[in-house]
């Protein structure tokens, strides 16, 4: 997105990236990505293994994400604190959610 209406010298035009337009809305999509394309590359991750993730939020999110797409199982450990919100989509997404105390 380049930036109109900012003071900025002349001849410098400005861009930013807009991670609301990433699939769940957040920055930690891109983060869950490269996680799991790097393993992938480096022979860390298999077909058929399972990814196991310490959440709180949208990091597991965009990991349940990515997993559902790739077709790895995903488990995702998180405070029941936490919103029910978060747990239920994490679940809608094929995520295994243990709660923790």
């Amino acid at each position: 997105i380049r930036l109109n209406r900012m003071p900025i010298p002349s001849g410098v035009e400005v861009y930013v990236k807009c991670e609301s337009g990433n699939p769940g809305g957040s920055l930690k999509d891109r983060l869950a990505h490269g996680v799991i394309e790097w393993a992938e590359k480096h022979g860390m991750l298999r077909p058929g293994q399972t990814v196991i993730e310490a959440s709180s939020g949208n990091t597991g999110i965009g990991m349940a994400m990515v997993c559902a797409s790739k077709g790895y199982p995903f488990v995702c450990v998180m405070s029941e604190s936490f919103s029910l919100e978060r747990r239920k989509l994490m679940r809608f997404l094929g995520a295994r959610v243990i709660l923790t105390p």
